[in-house]
């Protein structure tokens, strides 16, 4: 597998806290939205589906399938950050420890609360790990592989993203209005938080 990119020395300290902020606050969005029961995103049902289908915690299954997505970068000639390694044995331990701490929600406006703030929390959290610049997630790598291939984004985005949902789903993940929202409002979401959470040269120079 190819060598990890790494930053300049002079900007690791702030990439590190992004990337680090970044995956806990996406644990905390993955907790959120599970805790809601009304869907989340395709990928979080896919690893509720392994969760309730063969045992483990939903973190423990996001680990597993991280490593086993990184063995099929292999093939597709993709490099590894930072980033990548620490979001294949954090990002799990983030999600399982919200999930321990957030409470189950019964009424319904309260799950709706923690539906939406799940999904932003995860739109800035993306913005704040791919902005830091070490390196994407795992799953992310996938798609960008793929498009190296000769595939859209869309196409490429919209086969994993449909194959890992349907799975899932079929394992007894929860798909519900929430995985529409999800898949609604995450990419204009992350848009917005990018330029104001991402990396800059004069943020390494601060």
């Amino acid at each position: 597998m190819s060598e990890l990119s790494l930053p300049t020395l002079g900007s690791l300290p702030n990439r590190l806290v992004r990337l680090y902020s970044g995956l806990a606050l996406y644990g905390v969005g993955i907790g959120l939205q599970i805790e809601s029961a009304l869907g989340g995103s395709p990928w979080d049902v896919f690893h509720q589906g392994l969760s309730t289908h063969f045992g483990l915690s939903v973190g423990t299954w996001i680990i597993i399938v991280g490593a086993l997505v990184m063995v099929l970068w292999i093939p597709l000639r993709q490099r590894p950050g930072i980033g990548t390694l620490s979001n294949v044995v954090f990002l799990g331990l983030f999600a399982d420890a919200a999930l321990w701490l957030v409470p189950t929600p019964e009424p319904l406006a309260v799950r709706w609360a923690c539906l939406l703030a799940g999904v932003v929390a995860t739109a800035a959290a993306t913005a704040l790990y791919i902005g830091a610049g070490l390196g994407p997630g795992p799953r992310d790598g996938i798609m960008t592989g793929l498009v190296r291939l000769g595939l859209s984004i869309r196409l490429a985005r919209t086969l994993i993203e449909v194959t890992v949902l349907a799975t899932g789903w079929l394992l007894g993940g929860t798909v519900g209005v929430g995985t529409v929202v999800f898949a609604l409002a995450v990419g204009p979401l992350a848009q917005f938080f990018m330029p104001r959470l991402s990396f800059s040269r004069s943020t390494a120079q601060d």
